[in-house]
């Protein structure tokens, strides 16, 4: 190995390195995780870097919902180019190592980028339930200017809090171990080499995701009740089909990212489980963003269409 474990008996709370242990407990099937997750970077900014250069440049796409999932698809570019492109420097060197600077570093951008897909997600339910809720109004409603103010919200509103809390967890001295049992920094298994009691920060944790991820998912919820009911209501089947076809999309996405999200950080600390925790860590930084393009173009005839135009032309 060529990086060195912290020995016990040293004094942890000067820590200045970490090792991320991520999958190195499957020695011999490093070099085909390096592959798999190769292939799945590769897809992942293709299918995103697709849908934003359709959203950006055909003309039946300006309006507010693709301007939001062209957003997004930004947002998922960047938020997985904060953890995989490491954990296949991991895969491929075996050195493991990562300073304690680069490690907030990594948590601070993993954390500012999910308060924004959370917040971004939210925005997205807010635009459906205008256009379907509200159609008459939704030209005023969701004019350019409030597309623009909503989204640089999304990107910014948690900047602020995530870097205190990254600066919070990284002034704790730490004890146990230096060895991180995630494939990146994340808030779990850090606390967990933290000396002391931690219940502080935890509680801090729960009432920070509580912000981030219950309030926009139970905004998102109260959307879609008023989408729902307001579907069911439609005189037609056609009608109906179509309304729910322009939301069904959002809503995957919705459940596949809060889902894993909140059972990561709202769970008992009791619960947590290595395994487990990188399982459903996979969800939401690698499969939501490797499956977006997918989800939204299988769905949408609109985006299928612009497809169609992109690939003639070339």
């Amino acid at each position: 190995m060529k990086y060195e474990e912290m020995n016990e008996e040293n004094n942890f709370s000067m820590v200045n390195q970490f090792i991320l242990v991520g999958f190195s407990d499957l020695p011999k099937i490093q070099g085909l995780l390096f592959g798999l997750f190769s292939v799945i970077y590769l897809v992942i900014l293709l299918g995103n870097s697709l849908i934003i250069t359709i959203t950006s440049l055909d003309p039946a796409l300006q309006k507010p919902m693709y301007f939001f999932l062209g957003n997004f698809s930004s947002l998922e570019i960047c938020y997985v180019s904060v953890t995989l492109p490491r954990m296949l420097k991991d895969l491929w060197t075996q050195d493991r190592s990562i300073s304690r600077l680069n490690c907030a570093t990594q948590m601070c951008f993993v954390l500012m980028l999910g308060a924004t897909e959370c917040f971004l997600l939210a925005v997205m339910s807010y635009d459906r339930y205008v256009a379907i809720c509200n159609p008459l109004h939704y030209p005023l409603v969701m004019n350019h200017k409030i597309c623009v103010q909503l989204a640089v919200g999304s990107w910014i509103g948690g900047i602020p809090v995530q870097i205190g809390q990254t600066c919070q967890i990284f002034f704790l001295d730490f004890c146990k171990s230096n060895k991180i049992n995630h494939f990146f920094c994340d808030i779990p298994p850090i606390l967990q080499l933290a000396c002391g009691n931690t219940s502080v920060h935890e509680i801090s944790v729960y009432l920070v995701a509580l912000l981030f991820v219950i309030v926009p998912f139970m905004l998102i919820l109260a959307s879609y009740s008023k989408i729902i009911g307001t579907i069911l209501r439609l005189p037609t089947a056609t009608g109906r089909a179509k309304a729910f076809s322009t939301c069904s999309s959002h809503l995957v996405v919705v459940l596949l990212f809060f889902g894993s999200a909140t059972i990561t950080y709202l769970r008992p600390k009791s619960t947590h489980s290595p395994g487990i925790d990188k399982l459903l860590s996979l969800f939401y930084t690698i499969v939501t963003p490797m499956f977006n393009p997918l989800i939204y173009s299988l769905r949408n005839k609109d985006v299928i269409a612009a497809l169609r135009k992109l690939f003639l032309k070339k």
